[in-house]
């Protein structure tokens, strides 16, 4: 489950994307060309870091720009740090790319590989627990009862648009700019309302 607050933050959410986006060598459009579609959200084992993944629109581009919200800065995430937001409830928030962020990849790794999705949002109002479903659903590959290592998972290659990561057991490919597809035996795959099929962000290839 993951615990939305009732609150503001500057700069927003979209804001951040925006500028982030903007930025990269996988957009090439400005700030003012992305608009974010929607997103979802991995819950943090420690309950403590927040993890977010947009899907945006880049002038004629479908981009995957994931974002982990932590209340301290991080030494393991020092590289893909963003900003650092507002947050009314919350204080401030350091921002980080969640493709440099180890805790971010942990999860996006163990959603790929186990087909379990993303977080339940909960928002409570007047004293009354009310779910906030996202727009974009996703769809994990892959179906075990076995105890699957995630965690160790490095940079392996790949580029910008379309890093690589592995650990002992697997080799995880994220695409930046998902375009449509089936789903992988073992990967991630996203949909929205407007969109019709669904847009594959990451697959995964067994190691040994």
């Amino acid at each position: 489950m993951a615990l939305y607050h009732r609150a503001a933050i500057t700069p927003t959410k979209p804001e951040v994307v925006a500028a982030f986006t903007a930025d990269q060598p996988w957009c090439g459009v400005h700030a003012d060309e992305v608009e974010v579609i929607g997103a979802f959200r991995f819950d943090d084992p420690l309950g403590r870091v927040g993890m977010e993944s947009f899907l945006a629109q880049a002038g004629g581009d479908l981009v995957f720009v994931p974002l982990t919200y932590r209340d301290e800065p991080s030494e393991a995430a020092a590289d893909a740090f963003i900003c650092t937001v507002e947050h009314t409830v919350l204080g401030t928030r350091w921002v980080y790319d969640g493709l440099g962020d180890p805790l971010y990849v942990t999860m996006l790794t163990a959603v790929s590989v186990t087909g379990q999705g993303e977080a339940l949002g909960m928002v409570e109002v007047d004293g009354r627990w009310i779910i906030a479903p996202t727009n974009v659903r996703i769809r994990g590959g892959g179906w075990t009862t076995d105890r699957v290592p995630v965690d160790g998972m490095e940079p392996a290659g790949g580029d910008a648009a379309q890093p690589v990561f592995r650990n002992d057991g697997f080799e995880l490919t994220v695409t930046r700019n998902p375009s449509l597809g089936d789903q992988p035996a073992m990967g991630l795959t996203a949909t929205w309302p407007e969109l019709d099929g669904s847009v594959v962000l990451t697959t995964v290839r067994p190691l040994g």
